[in-house]
């Protein structure tokens, strides 16, 4: 009964946060997954900290619904509960619900670890991580992304080759920007010159369709991951001592790469 109490109580916050915002939706129980149907075009996966559920499980009614032309997230009640404001502005993006922006209208600025990270915090599902290039697309003198890099590291298949890591990119909520996340790559790959850029997209949310439509391709698949939540609802990856902790995990991830 305090599952079900438990989880009414956040679907009933996120049916008002939708409702707020205008946003149609409709309940629906299939194969007991709890679904959203968001204005015929999203399906959202309530996914209960509580539950029978497997990775593979999720993967599958991802990809059955993905075979029909709807793509289908899974939002956890952790992520809800502790990041409202990210997940409804993520999925209004996904509506096409923002403000757009074009990217020749913005300039690129190398920006500050506090400023990245603030922005991060605000914008970004899973917030700020360490990165060791940091740069904002701004309009006017208003900061509406981010994308942060790791150093370049020598590879040893070929001499002289030297890759990096995209690790962030986020938005500002409430905003689209046309070009944006190439921009910013392009003023990368021409300050640091990588021979190529890696980059991850979490399968809970995205199938990386932006990476592919400026030319990354698909090179591995990442397998689920567990984690752990501390008393703040942080995830921390899954460590054999941590036994009674309330776990969770994620579909994986999809690892994308990009030559110069």
């Amino acid at each position: 009964m305090n599952n079900l109490i438990s989880d009414c109580n956040w679907h009933h916050q996120l049916s008002l946060a939708l409702a707020n915002n205008k946003i149609g939706y409709a309940f629906f129980i299939e194969d007991e997954f709890r679904l959203l149907r968001i204005e015929h075009q999203l399906i959202i996966h309530l996914v209960s900290l509580k539950n029978k559920f497997t990775p593979r499980d999720l993967i599958g009614l991802q990809e059955k619904y993905r075979q029909e032309g709807i793509k289908l997230i899974h939002l956890w009640e952790d992520l809800w509960q502790s990041k409202p404001d990210q997940v409804l502005a993520r999925i209004k993006s996904l509506l096409g619900k923002n403000i757009r922006i074009h990217g020749r209208k913005t300039k690129v600025l190398k920006i500050t670890k506090p400023v990245s990270d603030s922005f991060l915090t605000e914008n970004h599902l899973q917030g700020s991580v360490s990165s060791r290039y940091k740069i904002g697309l701004f309009e006017k003198d208003e900061l509406v992304a981010v994308a942060t890099f790791s150093a370049l590291r020598k590879m040893n298949h070929t001499e002289n080759y030297k890759s990096a890591e995209l690790i962030r990119f986020a938005v500002k909520a409430g905003y689209s920007i046309t070009g944006g996340l190439s921009k910013l790559i392009s003023f990368f790959a021409e300050t640091y010159k990588p021979n190529d850029l890696m980059t991850y997209a979490d399968r809970d949310w995205s199938t990386g369709a932006a990476y592919i439509k400026l030319g990354f391709k698909q090179t591995a698949v990442l397998e689920p991951q567990v984690y752990v939540l501390d008393e703040n609802l942080n995830r921390q990856l899954k460590k054999e001592q941590l036994i009674l902790a309330q776990e969770m995990f994620n579909t994986g991830s999809l690892k994308f790469i990009l030559k110069f």
